[in-house]
C-alpha cells in the first residue's frame, strides 16, 4: 500500500508542476471546471457527462506529456535545435488537436440545451 500511495503523490507532483509552470494547463483546467458547471446547468445525461469529462482528460493528459516532452527535451539539448524544435513543435500540436476536438464536442454536446435555455 505504501508503494501505491508513493506512486500517488508522484503523479500528484507532476500535476502540480504542470498546473504550477504551464499557463496553457490552467488554461485547459478553467476551461473544464467552465464545462462542468454548464453541464450542471443544462442537466446533462450520464453519457453526456462521460463524454465531457473524456474530452476534459484527454485535453489535460495531452498537455501534460507536452510538458513533459519539453522539459526532457530541455534536458537532452539545452541549445536551440531544429529536432528539438521539431518535438516540441509536435507535442504541441497533439494538443492543440485536442483541444480544439474537445471545444467541438462541447459545443455538440453542451451547445443546444444551453441555447434552448436562453432563447
Amino acid at each position: 500500500m505504501s508503494k501505491f500511495i508513493r506512486s500517488l503523490a508522484v503523479a500528484l507532483s507532476g500535476i502540480g508542476f504542470a498546473f504550477r509552470t504551464q499557463g496553457h494547463m490552467r488554461f485547459h483546467m478553467i476551461a473544464g471546471l467552465v464545462a462542468c458547471c454548464l453541464g450542471l446547468i443544462v442537466t446533462l445525461k450520464p453519457l453526456e457527462w462521460a463524454i465531457i469529462l473524456l474530452a476534459i482528460a484527454v485535453v489535460i493528459s495531452a498537455e501534460m506529456i507536452n510538458t513533459a516532452v519539453e522539459q526532457a527535451v530541455n534536458l537532452a539539448s539545452p541549445d536551440i535545435h531544429p529536432i528539438a524544435k521539431t518535438a516540441k513543435d509536435v507535442a504541441a500540436g497533439a494538443v492543440l488537436i485536442a483541444a480544439v476536438i474537445s471545444a467541438v464536442i462541447g459545443l455538440l454536446i453542451i451547445g443546444p440545451p444551453l441555447w434552448h435555455l436562453f432563447f
